[in-house]
């Protein structure tokens, strides 16, 4: 029992730590992207859910080959924490990517361009309420 609620409390505090480099990591994109090309938005944006993907594609790849192994703490830390404080497109697309590979096909275009057209709605509809 103490055992689990320590789990527990590591997960959470891993999840804090990985999201607050990742989101450190976001930053210095934008930083870095700003100075670079004179503006961030969209360079930046394009930048780290490219970067991402492909980063947790490779790591997705080595895990499920066995050449990569992780702990569950820490592939909270990287997955859930780094990479979703980096960008949270990589779990999209590594959540489309597994769709499609086993075989659902269907349902990860639904995914894609669900996630898509339905995030611009509501970001279109949230930003006239907020006008």
């Amino acid at each position: 029992m103490l055992w689990s609620v320590y789990n527990a409390r590591m997960t959470w505090l891993v999840v804090a730590l990985g999201g607050a480099a990742g989101s450190l990591a976001r930053h210095l994109v934008n930083v870095v992207t700003g100075r670079v090309m004179g503006q961030s938005s969209p360079y930046a944006t394009f930048t780290v859910n490219i970067v991402g993907s492909w980063t947790i594609g490779l790591l997705a790849g080595l895990l499920a080959t066995e050449r990569l192994h992780m702990t569950p703490v820490t592939r909270t830390l990287v997955f859930v924490g780094v990479l979703g404080g980096f960008t949270t497109f990589s779990s999209y697309m590594l959540d489309t990517l597994t769709l499609a590979d086993g075989g659902h096909v269907r349902s990860a275009l639904l995914n894609l361009t669900g996630q898509v057209l339905l995030g611009y709605a509501a970001a279109y509809a949230g930003f006239r309420l907020g006008l």
